[in-house]
């Protein structure tokens, strides 16, 4: 037996690896068995160029729970070592670079994966254990050796009478972490970091029947069956999952299957999925799905996870994924993505940019290729990804660039429409009398009911937009289409909306219009309202009841961040009551010299264009209703 001390710059490393490296001790069982995986994945490379002259078989990772021993074990069948390698290994390199480790990265090491790149991967056992021991036997024909160590820079190594090759790690546990000998929390961390790592991985056994069939030569309906229970291996991972395979090795099905191994409580199908596989200039696999996702932007992001070379880093992507794509599901593996650096150092790396600038790309002629190969479906989908592909538009300028050849404008009438097809159609019935087209949308086909039918009795199409985040949207596409502008239906009154050369003249002079106006002003809220006089066609509303386009605009993307102008999200709603001068009601309320009569005329008439805007609630639909009775009786 030989003992030494571990060459260690720092007098007592130990709590500083407890302290420094991670403040989720958990990490110190997907480290151990990376080096498990790692150590068989070289016996294999060995064996197969012939410098490795033994039987590779079909090697697996065990983990085994002593819990009266109060012991961890981590058994992998891969290299192993010989004494000479533990010393050079296990004692020396592994802390070559501790102190400047330590003193670089100590503030973003409990955020990152990099006890490995810095052979600290071992070590990491020190965080949960009291004392490690290491039982080892090289592939090569030499004695095994026993490597043992209480957590302070003493160790000592003795021969072992192991005969199988490979090593066992003995993980003493410490008093502080006892929960590691749970059946339950050992299952739990590897599924979490272990579920597709590429040695198949036993954790106990569990129990399967076989089906047997007695007698031969006998109709099926006949076969007696019996069932025999038989102990297997319970091997907790798939070391072979779907983004490892190339997309022609993979069903439709095989896809579906390997989303509900990635999210097991997850019930819904994907809508389609976009397979990730490139080599050069960088190493990127992975498989992104597009949920159902609605309009809804506050849905829960960190859903897609990355994986370095099989090995589980984090679910937080952010830099590497497209921001507008987080909201998708999913994995990336890439080993050229740094994880020794901070998170915001990823959003500055060349290679990180390179990887999220692929992914936008794939993303986008995917989609292409799915609205060209099946409109009809792509159409079908379009609410249910609509959100991810405007946020894109808004967030990424290459995929803006590519987004018009599949971005699709609904009407209320469920027809779709590219933007190019959308000015064709439009261009000769709604273009103005300046040359502009004009746009007409709903933000609410119910809401804006009335206002859509006025226009659509026009002769007008008429856009249904209501993601959260329209506003945004159309600001930047009229911004890139000068003779071309987007206004909501309910922004005034239609003949305003799109103004053609035709006029139409007002019955009242202009002396009765002047008292029209004082006798309205005197009676609706003007904290609320501006009142405008217009001379519409004698059938059209007497009241209508518009919210300023410009005004509107700006106040929603105020409210959802990112643009607008400042403070005007919480600025108070204001309306303009387009009131008709050539209306019957017009002239009646006009006419009418008594007061509390022109008063009731005025409230009724307000009330009935709030209704048809969906602004009349609470004390005030309580009294429009009790006054309304009134009239009738």
């Amino acid at each position: 037996m030989t003992t030494g001390k571990i060459n260690v710059s720092v007098e007592n490393i130990f709590p500083l690896i407890k302290k420094f490296l991670y403040s989720d001790h958990e990490i110190f069982l997907r480290e151990l068995i990376s080096n498990g995986t790692d150590a068989t994945l070289k016996l294999k490379h060995l064996t197969s160029i012939g410098e490795a002259k033994v039987e590779y078989g079909n090697p697996i990772i065990e983990i085994k729970i002593d819990k009266e021993g109060k012991k961890l074990h981590i058994i992998d069948q891969g290299l192993g070592m010989t004494a000479d390698e533990v010393e050079k290994y296990i004692n020396q390199v592994a802390f070559s670079g501790a102190e400047e480790f330590l003193d670089k990265y100590k503030d973003s090491a409990k955020d990152s994966g990099i006890i490995g790149h810095f052979g600290l991967g071992f070590y990491s056992a020190f965080m949960v254990a009291e004392k490690v021991e290491i039982i080892t036997k090289s592939f090569k024909d030499e004695p095994a050796a026993h490597w043992t160590c209480d957590g302070s820079p003493e160790f000592t190594l003795e021969p072992a009478d192991k005969t199988t090759r490979g090593t066992e790690i003995i993980l003493h546990i410490a008093e502080d972490s006892l929960e590691f000998l749970e059946d339950s929390k050992i299952n739990g961390l590897l599924n979490k970091y272990n579920k597709f790592m590429p040695i198949p991985i036993k954790f106990g056994t569990k129990t399967e029947k076989i089906e047997q069939k007695k007698g031969e030569e006998v109709a099926a309906e006949d076969v007696d069956k019996t069932f025999t229970e038989v102990e297997v291996d319970n091997i907790i991972n798939n070391p072979n999952p779907a983004w490892t395979k190339q997309p022609a090795d993979l069903t439709p099905e095989d896809y579906k299957t390997f989303y509900h191994e990635l999210y097991p409580m997850q019930f819904e199908e994907p809508l389609f999925h976009i397979h990730l596989n490139v080599d050069y200039p960088f190493n990127l696999t992975g498989i992104l799905y597009f949920p159902k996702l609605g309009s809804d932007l506050q849905i829960q992001k960190d859903k897609i996870q990355l994986y370095q070379n099989q090995v589980y880093v984090t679910d937080n992507v952010e830099g590497i994924v497209p921001e507008f794509l987080m909201m998708l599901k999913g994995v990336v593996d890439s080993p050229d993505i740094p994880l020794n650096v901070s998170r915001s150092g990823l959003q500055a790396d060349a290679a990180v940019k390179k990887i999220s600038n692929y992914i936008t790309r794939k993303v986008a002629d995917k989609l292409k290729s799915l609205f060209t190969e099946n409109r009809e479906d792509f159409e079908q989908k379009w609410n249910d990804i609509k959100i991810v592909l405007e946020y894109g538009m808004l967030s990424e300028d290459k995929f803006y660039e590519k987004a018009g050849a599949f971005v699709l404008y609904p009407t209320v009438d469920g027809k779709f429409h590219t933007l190019e097809e959308l000015k064709e159609k439009l261009a000769a019935n709604q273009t103005d009398k300046d040359g502009k087209l004009v746009v007409l949308y709903a933000g609410n086909k119910e809401a804006q009911h009335s206002y859509i039918e006025i226009a659509k009795d026009k002769g007008y199409e008429v856009l249904l937009l209501d993601s959260p985040i329209i506003s945004h949207l159309i600001q930047k596409i009229e911004g890139d289409n000068s003779n071309m502008t987007f206004v909501r239906v309910d922004s005034d009154h239609i003949d305003n909306l799109i103004k053609k050369e035709e006029t139409t003249i007002s019955k009242l002079s202009e002396e009765e219009q002047t008292n029209l106006k004082t006798v309205l002003e005197a009676i609706v809220p003007k904290q609320t309202y501006s009142v405008q006089l217009e001379a519409l066609d004698s059938n059209a509303s007497p009241f209508i009841i518009t919210q300023p386009e410009f005004m509107r605009r700006m106040k929603e993307m105020s409210q959802s961040g990112g643009g607008g102008m400042f403070g005007m999200g919480n600025m108070p709603e204001m309306y303009n009551l387009v009131v008709n001068t050539n209306s019957e009601l017009a002239t009646s309320i006009l006419n009418n010299k008594d007061k509390d009569a022109q008063e009731s005329l005025v409230k009724q008439a307000l009330d009935l264009a709030k209704l048809s805007q969906n602004l009349l609630k609470g004390e005030a639909l309580t009294a429009f209703v009790k006054r309304s009775f009134e009239l009738i009786k």
